[in-house]
């Protein structure tokens, strides 16, 4: 499944400890964890039957990122990650990596948007990035929490031509992006969930088939409940972070 120009099309993690995460997220799961390309960083690939669902790639010294906790990053859909990074920065983010040409796989740029919110650009060459979708073991939504609402979904709409869908309440503000009849991406605000001088972040939902059992798993593989389980009209949504403090949410 290819995902519209705009969409998330690529997840990966940013992580101090590649040897735990190889052993974490296929017990996790139920990926199996790809060979380390040398010539990449040491950058691998987490499979789901045989199909790539997300990257890993440990942190170096001198890296972009390198000074953050380690973390789970989303990357969006471009026709040219050049006119795009150059269109973000003329909006005010700030540029961290690139673009640059994966050898014959894509061009890639990384940088913090208005909020510090770090976000990934992807030109698909060879490689288009994620396949399947929101199905057990893959990832089934992504959302940026932010404080200053109204500006990221402007910087959304003017980069990567979000035609997001609005559902404000007083209580409740989200901008959605919807592919067909499926939701697969949302801007809320949540300056209430976002730590005292923190920035803005994007989340990465996995769908497991038992968010309770999945829960169990971290806590018994040595990662940590963020937010326990509870039943919403989404299904029942979690948070969690792997052994070096990476965040992600389950939705089952």
């Amino acid at each position: 499944m290819t995902r519209p120009i705009g969409a998330p099309c690529w997840i990966d993690l940013l992580t101090s400890d590649t040897g735990r995460a190889r052993e974490f997220y296929p017990r996790l799961f139920g990926w199996t964890a790809g060979e380390a390309a040398e010539q990449f960083g040491g950058y691998f690939m987490f499979m789901r039957d045989g199909v790539p669902v997300a990257g890993c790639m440990p942190k170096l010294p001198g890296m972009p990122g390198s000074d953050r906790p380690d973390t789970w990053g989303v990357y969006l859909s471009a026709d040219d990650a050049k006119a795009t990074a150059e269109a973000a920065l003329g909006r005010g983010a700030t540029l961290r990596e690139g673009p640059m040409d994966i050898a014959d796989l894509g061009t890639e740029a990384v940088l913090d948007d208005l909020g510090g919110a770090r976000i990934g650009i992807w030109q698909a060459r060879r490689f288009g990035g994620l396949s399947v979708f929101n199905e057990p073991g893959a990832p089934a939504y992504f959302e940026l929490m932010t404080r200053d609402y109204a500006r990221a979904v402007a910087f959304y709409r003017d980069v990567f031509g979000w035609e997001g869908v609005a559902s404000d309440t007083p209580e409740f503000r989200i901008t959605t992006l919807r592919d067909g009849g499926l939701t697969i991406a949302g801007i809320m605000e949540a300056s209430q969930y976002l730590p005292a001088g923190g920035r803005d972040s994007w989340a990465v939902y996995v769908n497991v088939t038992d968010t309770d059992a999945a829960l169990a798993t971290v806590t018994e593989l040595g990662g940590t409940v963020i937010q326990p389980a509870t039943d919403t009209p989404y299904g029942r949504l979690a948070e969690a972070a792997d052994p070096t403090g990476a965040r992600f949410k389950l939705a089952g």
